[in-house]
Protein backbone atom coordinates (compact mmCIF):
# COMPACT_ATOMS: atom_id res chain seq x y z
CA UNK A 1 0.00 0.00 0.00
CA UNK A 2 1.17 3.02 -0.88
CA UNK A 3 2.28 5.48 1.90
CA UNK A 4 2.42 8.81 -0.37
CA UNK A 5 0.87 11.61 1.34
CA UNK A 6 -2.72 11.90 0.27
CA UNK A 7 -2.92 15.24 -0.44
CA UNK A 8 -0.01 16.12 -3.31
CA UNK A 9 -0.31 14.61 -6.14
CA UNK A 10 2.73 13.25 -7.97
CA UNK A 11 3.66 14.83 -11.78
CA UNK A 12 2.60 10.23 -12.51
CA UNK A 13 -0.99 11.49 -10.98
CA UNK A 14 -1.36 14.24 -12.80
CA UNK A 15 -0.69 12.85 -16.51
CA UNK A 16 -2.32 9.18 -15.55
CA UNK A 17 -6.32 8.47 -17.33
CA UNK A 18 -8.87 8.87 -14.74
CA UNK A 19 -9.48 5.82 -13.54
CA UNK A 20 -13.41 4.18 -13.77
CA UNK A 21 -16.13 5.02 -11.33
CA UNK A 22 -16.71 2.42 -8.47
CA UNK A 23 -19.96 0.67 -8.62
CA UNK A 24 -21.61 -2.82 -7.84
CA UNK A 25 -20.79 -3.39 -11.60
CA UNK A 26 -16.47 -2.95 -11.26
CA UNK A 27 -16.13 -3.54 -7.67
CA UNK A 28 -14.08 -6.94 -9.00
CA UNK A 29 -11.37 -4.68 -9.86
CA UNK A 30 -11.11 -3.33 -6.39
CA UNK A 31 -7.89 -5.15 -4.88
CA UNK A 32 -9.27 -8.57 -2.84
CA UNK A 33 -7.70 -6.69 0.92
CA UNK A 34 -10.05 -3.84 -0.11
CA UNK A 35 -13.39 -5.04 -1.27
CA UNK A 36 -16.05 -4.93 1.51
CA UNK A 37 -16.66 -7.41 4.37
CA UNK A 38 -19.87 -8.33 3.42
CA UNK A 39 -21.45 -8.90 0.10
CA UNK A 40 -23.22 -5.79 -0.74
CA UNK A 41 -25.89 -7.86 -2.28
CA UNK A 42 -27.07 -10.06 0.76
CA UNK A 43 -28.16 -7.28 2.42
CA UNK A 44 -31.75 -5.46 2.56
CA UNK A 45 -32.57 -1.89 3.95
CA UNK A 46 -33.36 -2.62 8.00
CA UNK A 47 -31.93 0.87 9.25
CA UNK A 48 -33.00 4.18 7.99
CA UNK A 49 -29.99 7.29 8.44
CA UNK A 50 -31.15 10.25 8.28
CA UNK A 51 -27.92 13.28 7.59
CA UNK A 52 -26.08 10.51 5.95
CA UNK A 53 -23.00 12.65 5.99
CA UNK A 54 -19.33 11.77 6.20
CA UNK A 55 -19.39 11.30 9.97
CA UNK A 56 -21.93 8.14 9.45
CA UNK A 57 -20.28 6.68 6.83
CA UNK A 58 -16.68 6.33 8.84
CA UNK A 59 -18.42 5.60 11.97
CA UNK A 60 -22.05 3.20 12.34
CA UNK A 61 -21.97 2.38 8.55
CA UNK A 62 -18.85 0.52 9.50
CA UNK A 63 -19.75 -1.13 12.47
CA UNK A 64 -22.98 -1.84 10.72
CA UNK A 65 -20.75 -4.09 8.48
CA UNK A 66 -18.69 -5.22 11.31
CA UNK A 67 -22.00 -6.46 13.00
CA UNK A 68 -23.14 -8.12 10.00
CA UNK A 69 -19.81 -9.91 9.80
CA UNK A 70 -20.18 -11.84 12.80
CA UNK A 71 -24.11 -12.08 13.48
CA UNK A 72 -25.73 -11.68 10.21
CA UNK A 73 -29.31 -10.41 9.70
CA UNK A 74 -29.09 -8.42 6.09
CA UNK A 75 -28.49 -5.32 7.74
CA UNK A 76 -28.43 -3.09 4.98
CA UNK A 77 -28.83 0.86 5.42
CA UNK A 78 -31.13 3.60 3.79
CA UNK A 79 -29.23 6.60 3.74
CA UNK A 80 -31.16 9.88 3.39
CA UNK A 81 -29.69 13.44 3.19
CA UNK A 82 -31.50 16.40 4.43
CA UNK A 83 -30.56 19.12 1.85
CA UNK A 84 -27.46 18.61 -0.41
CA UNK A 85 -28.21 16.71 -3.11
CA UNK A 86 -23.69 15.86 -3.36
CA UNK A 87 -24.44 12.68 -1.68
CA UNK A 88 -27.18 11.35 -3.45
CA UNK A 89 -25.06 12.55 -6.92
CA UNK A 90 -21.84 10.72 -4.88
CA UNK A 91 -23.80 7.52 -3.79
CA UNK A 92 -26.65 6.62 -5.64
CA UNK A 93 -24.42 5.95 -9.24
CA UNK A 94 -22.03 4.12 -7.15
CA UNK A 95 -24.55 1.97 -5.60
CA UNK A 96 -24.20 2.86 -2.22
CA UNK A 97 -20.62 1.68 -2.10
CA UNK A 98 -17.97 4.37 -1.14
CA UNK A 99 -14.45 3.91 0.68
CA UNK A 100 -12.90 4.93 4.49
CA UNK A 101 -9.17 5.64 4.09
CA UNK A 102 -8.07 5.71 7.55
CA UNK A 103 -5.01 8.24 7.99
CA UNK A 104 -2.63 6.58 10.39
CA UNK A 105 1.00 7.70 10.64
CA UNK A 106 2.26 4.85 8.81
CA UNK A 107 0.23 5.43 5.96
CA UNK A 108 -3.43 5.14 4.32
CA UNK A 109 -5.78 1.98 4.81
CA UNK A 110 -8.39 2.27 2.17
CA UNK A 111 -11.20 -0.24 1.95
CA UNK A 112 -14.82 -0.19 0.73
CA UNK A 113 -17.75 -0.35 2.76
CA UNK A 114 -20.61 -2.03 1.81
CA UNK A 115 -24.06 -1.52 4.22
CA UNK A 116 -25.62 1.21 2.21
CA UNK A 117 -28.23 0.02 0.31
CA UNK A 118 -29.88 2.80 -1.17
CA UNK A 119 -29.11 6.45 -0.60
CA UNK A 120 -32.68 8.97 -0.29
CA UNK A 121 -33.28 12.76 -0.41
CA UNK A 122 -35.49 13.89 2.14
CA UNK A 123 -37.88 16.26 -0.45
CA UNK A 124 -37.44 14.35 -3.44
CA UNK A 125 -38.24 10.73 -2.14
CA UNK A 126 -40.25 11.71 0.76
CA UNK A 127 -42.64 9.15 -0.01
CA UNK A 128 -39.92 6.35 -0.12
CA UNK A 129 -38.48 7.69 3.34
CA UNK A 130 -42.28 7.32 5.04
CA UNK A 131 -42.26 3.69 3.31
CA UNK A 132 -39.19 2.83 4.76
CA UNK A 133 -40.18 4.10 8.22
CA UNK A 134 -43.29 2.52 8.18
CA UNK A 135 -42.00 -1.04 7.68
CA UNK A 136 -41.61 -3.40 10.05
CA UNK A 137 -38.35 -4.55 8.39
CA UNK A 138 -37.01 -1.31 9.38
CA UNK A 139 -36.36 -1.67 13.40
CA UNK A 140 -33.82 1.03 13.60
CA UNK A 141 -33.25 4.80 12.49
CA UNK A 142 -30.07 6.58 13.64
CA UNK A 143 -29.57 10.27 13.18
CA UNK A 144 -26.22 12.34 12.83
CA UNK A 145 -28.10 15.69 11.64
CA UNK A 146 -25.92 17.93 14.19
CA UNK A 147 -27.39 19.80 17.16
CA UNK A 148 -29.00 22.71 14.75
CA UNK A 149 -30.61 19.88 12.31
CA UNK A 150 -33.09 19.53 15.88
CA UNK A 151 -34.55 23.18 15.61
CA UNK A 152 -34.44 23.08 19.29
CA UNK A 153 -35.80 26.17 21.06
CA UNK A 154 -32.51 27.03 23.25
CA UNK A 155 -34.62 29.06 26.16
CA UNK A 156 -36.58 25.63 26.85
CA UNK A 157 -34.40 22.82 25.12
CA UNK A 158 -37.62 21.94 23.35
CA UNK A 159 -38.94 22.46 19.87
CA UNK A 160 -38.51 25.43 18.59
CA UNK A 161 -42.35 25.97 17.03
CA UNK A 162 -41.52 29.47 15.55
CA UNK A 163 -39.53 28.08 13.34
CA UNK A 164 -40.05 28.17 10.06
CA UNK A 165 -39.66 24.77 8.94
CA UNK A 166 -41.51 23.56 11.54
CA UNK A 167 -44.14 25.46 11.95
CA UNK A 168 -44.49 24.50 7.90
CA UNK A 169 -44.34 20.48 8.46
CA UNK A 170 -47.32 21.34 11.08
CA UNK A 171 -49.25 23.24 8.91
CA UNK A 172 -49.60 19.94 6.86
CA UNK A 173 -50.98 17.96 9.66
CA UNK A 174 -53.94 20.23 9.44
CA UNK A 175 -56.78 17.20 8.30
CA UNK A 176 -58.68 19.76 6.15
CA UNK A 177 -55.86 20.71 4.62
CA UNK A 178 -54.99 16.96 3.77
CA UNK A 179 -58.42 17.04 2.36
CA UNK A 180 -58.26 19.80 0.02
CA UNK A 181 -54.87 19.47 -1.17
CA UNK A 182 -54.05 16.08 -0.96
CA UNK A 183 -51.35 14.10 0.20
CA UNK A 184 -48.80 16.72 1.71
CA UNK A 185 -45.35 17.61 1.28
CA UNK A 186 -42.25 15.54 2.42
CA UNK A 187 -41.65 17.16 5.96
CA UNK A 188 -38.88 19.69 5.73
CA UNK A 189 -37.49 19.13 9.45
CA UNK A 190 -35.91 15.72 10.71
CA UNK A 191 -38.03 15.81 13.36
CA UNK A 192 -40.97 16.04 11.22
CA UNK A 193 -39.59 13.29 9.06
CA UNK A 194 -39.58 11.24 12.51
CA UNK A 195 -43.05 12.21 13.11
CA UNK A 196 -44.66 11.48 9.64
CA UNK A 197 -42.64 8.09 9.84
CA UNK A 198 -44.00 6.81 13.44
CA UNK A 199 -47.69 8.12 12.16
CA UNK A 200 -47.39 5.76 9.26
CA UNK A 201 -45.98 2.63 11.06
CA UNK A 202 -48.50 3.26 13.55
CA UNK A 203 -51.27 3.01 10.55
CA UNK A 204 -49.45 0.03 8.91
CA UNK A 205 -49.34 -2.07 12.19
CA UNK A 206 -47.39 -0.25 15.29
CA UNK A 207 -43.78 -2.33 14.83
CA UNK A 208 -41.64 -1.25 17.46
CA UNK A 209 -38.84 0.95 16.83
CA UNK A 210 -35.77 2.64 17.75
CA UNK A 211 -34.78 5.79 17.30
CA UNK A 212 -30.93 6.22 18.02
CA UNK A 213 -29.33 9.68 18.05
CA UNK A 214 -25.60 9.72 17.59
CA UNK A 215 -25.07 13.61 17.78
CA UNK A 216 -22.86 15.01 20.16
CA UNK A 217 -25.38 16.35 22.30
CA UNK A 218 -26.20 15.14 26.55
CA UNK A 219 -28.84 13.02 27.13
CA UNK A 220 -29.50 12.39 22.98
CA UNK A 221 -32.45 10.20 22.97
CA UNK A 222 -33.77 11.76 25.93
CA UNK A 223 -33.54 15.38 23.77
CA UNK A 224 -35.01 13.26 20.28
CA UNK A 225 -37.74 11.79 22.41
CA UNK A 226 -38.95 15.40 24.01
CA UNK A 227 -38.91 16.82 20.69
CA UNK A 228 -40.78 14.07 18.48
CA UNK A 229 -43.27 14.48 21.12
CA UNK A 230 -43.64 17.96 21.25
CA UNK A 231 -43.87 17.68 17.59
CA UNK A 232 -46.65 15.15 17.49
CA UNK A 233 -48.47 17.35 20.88
CA UNK A 234 -48.60 20.34 18.51
CA UNK A 235 -50.34 18.38 15.61
CA UNK A 236 -53.91 18.20 14.62
CA UNK A 237 -54.23 14.66 13.51
CA UNK A 238 -57.45 12.41 14.60
CA UNK A 239 -54.97 9.98 16.12
CA UNK A 240 -52.76 12.24 18.21
CA UNK A 241 -53.15 11.29 21.30
CA UNK A 242 -53.13 6.79 20.53
CA UNK A 243 -49.77 8.09 18.61
CA UNK A 244 -48.54 9.89 21.94
CA UNK A 245 -49.36 6.85 23.76
CA UNK A 246 -47.60 4.04 21.15
CA UNK A 247 -44.62 6.13 20.83
CA UNK A 248 -44.20 5.71 24.37
CA UNK A 249 -44.69 1.97 24.63
CA UNK A 250 -43.22 0.67 21.91
CA UNK A 251 -40.76 3.66 20.34
CA UNK A 252 -37.03 3.92 22.27
CA UNK A 253 -34.66 6.55 22.38
CA UNK A 254 -31.56 5.10 23.42
CA UNK A 255 -28.59 7.53 24.37
CA UNK A 256 -25.36 7.00 22.96
CA UNK A 257 -21.43 8.55 22.99
CA UNK A 258 -20.08 8.17 19.87
CA UNK A 259 -16.41 9.79 18.79
CA UNK A 260 -14.16 9.56 15.41
CA UNK A 261 -12.58 12.62 13.87
CA UNK A 262 -13.42 12.68 10.27
CA UNK A 263 -11.73 15.95 8.19
CA UNK A 264 -13.71 17.10 5.18
CA UNK A 265 -12.77 15.00 2.32
CA UNK A 266 -10.14 16.50 0.15
CA UNK A 267 -9.29 16.14 -3.48
CA UNK A 268 -6.17 14.40 -1.85
CA UNK A 269 -8.32 11.77 -0.03
CA UNK A 270 -10.42 11.33 -3.68
CA UNK A 271 -6.79 10.51 -5.26
CA UNK A 272 -5.96 8.29 -2.02
CA UNK A 273 -8.68 6.35 -2.49
CA UNK A 274 -8.04 6.03 -6.19
CA UNK A 275 -4.86 4.97 -5.97
CA UNK A 276 -5.95 2.40 -3.71
CA UNK A 277 -9.32 0.67 -5.19
CA UNK A 278 -7.81 1.38 -9.10
CA UNK A 279 -11.26 3.00 -9.25
CA UNK A 280 -12.59 6.25 -9.08
CA UNK A 281 -14.91 7.20 -5.70
CA UNK A 282 -16.73 10.10 -5.25
CA UNK A 283 -18.07 9.46 -2.13
CA UNK A 284 -14.72 8.64 -0.72
CA UNK A 285 -14.45 9.67 3.20
CA UNK A 286 -11.64 9.48 5.43
CA UNK A 287 -11.00 9.00 9.41
CA UNK A 288 -8.45 8.77 12.01
CA UNK A 289 -7.55 5.15 13.26
CA UNK A 290 -9.34 5.75 16.71
CA UNK A 291 -13.50 4.96 16.85
CA UNK A 292 -15.99 4.74 19.90
CA UNK A 293 -19.11 4.10 20.13
CA UNK A 294 -21.13 3.69 23.58
CA UNK A 295 -24.75 2.94 23.52
CA UNK A 296 -27.68 2.74 26.24
CA UNK A 297 -29.14 -0.52 26.24
CA UNK A 298 -32.43 0.20 26.08
CA UNK A 299 -33.59 -1.13 22.11
CA UNK A 300 -37.22 -1.80 21.73
CA UNK A 301 -36.59 -4.05 18.61
CA UNK A 302 -34.16 -6.15 16.82
CA UNK A 303 -30.82 -4.46 16.07
CA UNK A 304 -27.77 -5.26 14.42
CA UNK A 305 -24.62 -7.00 16.73
CA UNK A 306 -22.51 -3.83 17.15
CA UNK A 307 -20.64 -5.01 19.86
CA UNK A 308 -18.78 -7.17 17.43
CA UNK A 309 -17.61 -3.60 16.20
CA UNK A 310 -15.94 -3.04 19.43
CA UNK A 311 -19.18 -1.13 20.33
CA UNK A 312 -19.97 -0.80 24.13
CA UNK A 313 -23.38 -1.05 25.79
CA UNK A 314 -24.25 0.50 29.13
CA UNK A 315 -27.21 0.69 31.61
CA UNK A 316 -25.82 4.75 31.82
CA UNK A 317 -24.07 6.38 28.49
CA UNK A 318 -24.00 10.18 30.92
CA UNK A 319 -20.16 9.15 32.20
CA UNK A 320 -19.33 9.02 28.83
CA UNK A 321 -20.84 11.83 27.19
CA UNK A 322 -19.79 13.99 29.84
CA UNK A 323 -16.00 12.96 29.53
CA UNK A 324 -16.29 13.30 25.23
CA UNK A 325 -18.49 16.51 25.39
CA UNK A 326 -16.16 18.25 27.92
CA UNK A 327 -12.86 16.79 27.17
CA UNK A 328 -12.10 16.21 23.52
CA UNK A 329 -15.39 18.22 22.39
CA UNK A 330 -14.48 20.97 24.42
CA UNK A 331 -10.28 20.92 24.01
CA UNK A 332 -10.88 20.48 20.28
CA UNK A 333 -13.33 23.61 20.37
CA UNK A 334 -10.49 25.61 22.59
CA UNK A 335 -7.58 25.17 19.92
CA UNK A 336 -9.93 25.58 17.33
CA UNK A 337 -10.14 29.19 18.57
CA UNK A 338 -6.69 29.76 19.30
CA UNK A 339 -5.16 28.22 16.25
CA UNK A 340 -7.30 30.00 14.05
CA UNK A 341 -5.74 33.22 15.76
CA UNK A 342 -2.45 31.96 15.75
CA UNK A 343 -2.74 31.61 11.90
CA UNK A 344 -3.09 28.24 12.12
CA UNK A 345 -5.03 25.68 9.91
CA UNK A 346 -5.08 22.46 11.39
CA UNK A 347 -5.37 20.84 14.61
CA UNK A 348 -1.77 19.07 13.98
CA UNK A 349 -0.74 22.60 13.27
CA UNK A 350 -1.50 23.45 16.84
CA UNK A 351 -0.41 20.49 18.80
CA UNK A 352 3.27 21.06 16.85
CA UNK A 353 3.51 24.61 18.33
CA UNK A 354 4.95 25.02 22.00
CA UNK A 355 2.23 25.62 23.44
CA UNK A 356 -0.70 23.32 21.86
CA UNK A 357 -0.27 19.97 24.32
CA UNK A 358 -0.27 22.27 27.02
CA UNK A 359 -2.94 23.66 26.72
CA UNK A 360 -5.09 20.60 25.84
CA UNK A 361 -3.96 19.01 28.83
CA UNK A 362 -4.71 22.08 31.56
CA UNK A 363 -8.02 22.49 29.78
CA UNK A 364 -8.99 19.02 30.26
CA UNK A 365 -7.73 18.97 34.01
CA UNK A 366 -9.71 22.02 35.03
CA UNK A 367 -12.90 20.87 33.30
CA UNK A 368 -12.23 16.66 34.41
CA UNK A 369 -13.22 18.18 37.76
CA UNK A 370 -16.91 18.31 36.79
CA UNK A 371 -16.96 15.26 35.79
CA UNK A 372 -18.79 12.56 37.97
CA UNK A 373 -17.23 9.48 38.66
CA UNK A 374 -17.80 6.46 36.55
CA UNK A 375 -16.66 2.64 37.25
CA UNK A 376 -14.21 2.03 33.93
CA UNK A 377 -13.31 5.39 32.93
CA UNK A 378 -9.54 6.26 33.39
CA UNK A 379 -9.34 9.86 32.48
CA UNK A 380 -5.47 10.37 32.79
CA UNK A 381 -5.22 7.60 29.87
CA UNK A 382 -8.23 9.59 27.92
CA UNK A 383 -6.26 12.75 27.89
CA UNK A 384 -3.09 10.74 26.65
CA UNK A 385 -5.41 9.57 23.81
CA UNK A 386 -6.62 12.91 23.27
CA UNK A 387 -2.76 14.25 23.06
CA UNK A 388 -2.20 11.61 20.61
CA UNK A 389 -5.11 11.73 18.77
CA UNK A 390 -4.88 15.30 17.94
CA UNK A 391 -1.20 15.06 17.13
CA UNK A 392 -1.92 12.40 14.91
CA UNK A 393 0.49 14.08 11.56
CA UNK A 394 -1.44 12.08 9.04
CA UNK A 395 -4.75 13.75 10.55
CA UNK A 396 -5.84 17.04 8.53
CA UNK A 397 -8.60 18.42 10.36
CA UNK A 398 -9.39 21.52 9.21
CA UNK A 399 -10.05 23.95 12.95
CA UNK A 400 -12.48 26.57 10.61
CA UNK A 401 -14.32 23.10 10.31
CA UNK A 402 -14.41 22.48 14.15
CA UNK A 403 -14.93 25.95 15.43
CA UNK A 404 -18.29 26.37 13.45
CA UNK A 405 -21.60 26.82 14.71
CA UNK A 406 -19.64 27.72 17.86
CA UNK A 407 -23.11 29.15 19.16
CA UNK A 408 -24.68 25.81 19.33
CA UNK A 409 -21.51 23.79 20.32
CA UNK A 410 -20.69 25.89 23.14
CA UNK A 411 -23.43 25.77 25.74
CA UNK A 412 -22.88 22.11 26.60
CA UNK A 413 -18.97 22.19 26.06
CA UNK A 414 -18.08 24.94 28.54
CA UNK A 415 -20.78 26.20 30.07
CA UNK A 416 -22.12 23.25 31.93
CA UNK A 417 -19.37 22.42 33.31
CA UNK A 418 -18.27 26.25 34.25
CA UNK A 419 -21.39 26.58 36.11
CA UNK A 420 -20.54 23.58 37.68
CA UNK A 421 -17.43 24.40 38.92
CA UNK A 422 -18.49 27.79 39.56
CA UNK A 423 -21.24 27.24 41.68
CA UNK A 424 -18.48 24.37 43.78
CA UNK A 425 -16.46 27.27 44.30
CA UNK A 426 -13.56 26.01 41.72
CA UNK A 427 -11.42 28.51 39.81
CA UNK A 428 -12.07 28.27 35.95
CA UNK A 429 -9.27 30.12 34.04
CA UNK A 430 -9.07 27.70 31.21
CA UNK A 431 -13.19 28.28 30.95
CA UNK A 432 -12.45 31.47 30.87
CA UNK A 433 -9.68 31.79 28.23
CA UNK A 434 -11.71 29.19 26.31
CA UNK A 435 -14.91 32.28 26.06
CA UNK A 436 -12.37 34.60 25.73
CA UNK A 437 -10.87 32.30 22.41
CA UNK A 438 -14.28 32.08 21.03
CA UNK A 439 -15.23 35.82 21.90
CA UNK A 440 -12.41 36.99 19.89
CA UNK A 441 -12.92 35.16 16.90
CA UNK A 442 -16.57 36.15 16.38
CA UNK A 443 -15.05 39.54 16.59
CA UNK A 444 -12.26 38.78 14.33
CA UNK A 445 -12.17 36.17 12.25
CA UNK A 446 -16.24 34.65 12.33
CA UNK A 447 -16.63 31.20 11.23
CA UNK A 448 -19.60 29.64 9.78
CA UNK A 449 -22.59 30.16 12.62
CA UNK A 450 -26.68 30.15 12.93
CA UNK A 451 -26.41 33.01 14.79
CA UNK A 452 -23.72 34.85 12.56
CA UNK A 453 -25.10 38.17 12.17
CA UNK A 454 -26.39 38.31 15.80
CA UNK A 455 -22.83 37.74 16.98
CA UNK A 456 -21.37 40.10 14.93
CA UNK A 457 -23.81 42.58 16.14
CA UNK A 458 -22.85 42.04 19.55
CA UNK A 459 -19.54 43.96 19.18
CA UNK A 460 -21.18 47.56 17.68
CA UNK A 461 -21.43 48.29 21.84
CA UNK A 462 -18.04 48.19 24.10
CA UNK A 463 -16.63 44.94 25.40
CA UNK A 464 -17.94 44.18 28.49
CA UNK A 465 -20.99 44.88 27.29
CA UNK A 466 -20.50 42.70 23.99
CA UNK A 467 -19.17 39.64 26.45
CA UNK A 468 -22.47 40.00 28.35
CA UNK A 469 -24.65 39.62 25.11
CA UNK A 470 -22.72 37.11 23.62
CA UNK A 471 -23.72 35.00 26.73
CA UNK A 472 -27.27 35.74 26.32
CA UNK A 473 -27.01 34.64 22.93
CA UNK A 474 -25.81 31.29 24.45
CA UNK A 475 -28.58 31.08 26.38
CA UNK A 476 -26.53 32.11 29.23
CA UNK A 477 -28.77 34.99 31.53
CA UNK A 478 -26.72 33.70 34.48
CA UNK A 479 -23.35 33.83 32.94
CA UNK A 480 -23.85 37.29 31.84
CA UNK A 481 -24.93 38.51 35.26
CA UNK A 482 -21.68 36.54 36.56
CA UNK A 483 -19.83 39.78 36.85
CA UNK A 484 -16.41 38.21 38.02
CA UNK A 485 -16.65 36.04 35.36
CA UNK A 486 -17.14 38.75 32.74
CA UNK A 487 -14.35 40.36 34.07
CA UNK A 488 -11.91 37.69 33.58
CA UNK A 489 -13.16 37.09 29.77
CA UNK A 490 -13.10 40.53 29.32
CA UNK A 491 -8.80 40.56 30.74
CA UNK A 492 -8.41 37.29 28.79
CA UNK A 493 -9.79 39.28 25.42
CA UNK A 494 -7.35 41.31 25.64
CA UNK A 495 -4.28 39.03 26.36
CA UNK A 496 -1.79 37.46 24.05
CA UNK A 497 -3.84 34.47 22.40
CA UNK A 498 -2.48 31.78 24.34
CA UNK A 499 -3.75 30.86 27.57
CA UNK A 500 -2.44 31.16 30.88
CA UNK A 501 -1.11 27.93 32.10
Amino acid sequence: MSATPHDRATPHDRTTPAPGRLSAATLHAVPAESRPAVDPGALRPRIVHLGIGAFHRAHQAVYTEQAEVAAGGGWGIAGVTQRSRAVVDALRPQDGLYSLTERRPDGPLTRVVGTVTEVLHAADDGARLTELLASPDVTVVTLTVTEKGYRRDPATGGLDLTDPLVSGDLAQSDPVRDTLAGAPAAPATVVGQLAYGLRARLRSGGAPLSVVSCDNMAGNGAVVRRLVRDFLSATRWHERERLLEWTATAVAFPSTVVDRIVPATTEGDLRTAARALTLRDEGAVTAEPFTQWVLEDAFAADRPRWEAGGARFVTDVAPYQLTKLRLLNGSHSLIAYLGMAAGCETVADVMATGWGEDTVRAYCAEAAASLPPADGLDIPGYVDSLVRRFANPAMHHRIRQIAADGSLKIPERWLAPLRELRATGHDTPLLAAALAAWARATRDTPAEDPAAEQLRRAWDRPAPDALRTLLLLLGAEDLAEDTALVTAVHRELNSPTVPPL
